[in-house]
């Protein structure tokens, strides 16, 4: 498992700027740590945003999340989910807010991939044996290359450097990034994601997402399958969009079938159900 030295957080911490947590976010925080909060609390404050209410009703009642009825109202969401789940999701719906929309890339397109990755996820997780909050997946997904958008902001070159990274299939990509700004989208986007109070399992996977390595350390632990799910909705979505594998499918692909108990088969059946859906 990659971890991140103190010398490179202290870098990370002075070239980069956390996105401010919104406030309802903060609030929302602030009653799930209550022990004396009850849900009913979160409910009426989700309610007075309509804006953020309209957007979580609309997650949950996606075909992927494939609730067995539609959930009406804000209450019932708060009910159904509790209210940790609820936070998760809050943070993934509000993360894309928080970055400007200039930089070096299209962050449109990045989040508009990361929203489908997050989809998929959800979308695969329904279809395993063990299964997964789907709040969990969903802000995985939404997460997982934050800190894309934020090296964008940071390093004017840094769409050539991705690129290159996304077309070499001898080397992980990021060291494309160490070797030109001595830290990476992985380690940035961890930082995000541990300053915005993600589970820790969630920020281990943004951390990890291009470690082959992973697997084989966590093959037993349940966040081995969130990490098989982000790798493998991720390559899912590279395919139907570029028609192409990533760069670093082909050396983790296996374990994440045996991670998730699935075959090759299965994951074209995902793949060519996933297109259906997109399309």
């Amino acid at each position: 498992m990659i971890t991140v030295s103190d010398e490179v957080m202290e870098r990370i911490s002075r070239g980069f700027t956390i996105p401010s947590k919104p406030q309802i976010l903060i609030d929302i925080q602030r009653i799930i740590d209550d022990p004396e909060a009850d849900l009913m609390q979160l409910a009426n404050l989700l309610s007075r945003d309509i804006g953020l209410s309209s957007l979580i009703l609309k997650t949950i009642n996606s075909p992927q999340y494939g609730m067995s009825r539609t959930i009406s109202d804000i209450p019932q969401a708060v009910m159904l989910l509790g209210s940790k789940s609820v936070g998760t999701l809050v943070s993934g719906l509000l993360l894309r807010n928080s970055f400007s929309t200039t930089g070096a890339i299209s962050l449109e397109r990045l989040w508009d991939n990361a929203s489908m990755v997050a989809d998929t996820m959800v979308y695969v997780g329904k279809t395993i044996k063990d299964k997964i909050a789907a709040e969990n997946l969903y802000a995985t997904g939404l997460f997982h290359d934050c800190g894309i958008a934020a090296m964008s902001q940071r390093f004017p070159d840094y769409r050539q450097t991705l690129e290159r990274a996304n077309k070499d299939y001898s080397r992980n990509p990021l060291l494309f990034e160490d070797e030109l700004y001595q830290c990476n989208h992985a380690q940035v986007g961890f930082f995000i994601a541990s300053g915005w109070s993600l589970p820790k399992d969630i920020c281990q996977v943004v951390l990890n997402h291009h470690d082959e390595h992973f697997l084989s350390d966590h093959l037993q632990d349940e966040i081995a399958l969130v990490f098989a799910t982000l790798k493998i909705a991720d390559n899912i979505v590279n395919r139907i969009r570029r028609g192409r594998d990533l760069t670093d499918w082909a050396p983790v692909s296996e374990q994440c079938f045996d991670a998730l108990g699935i075959t090759e088969m299965d994951y074209l059946d995902l793949l060519e159900d996933s297109e259906q859906m997109m399309s």
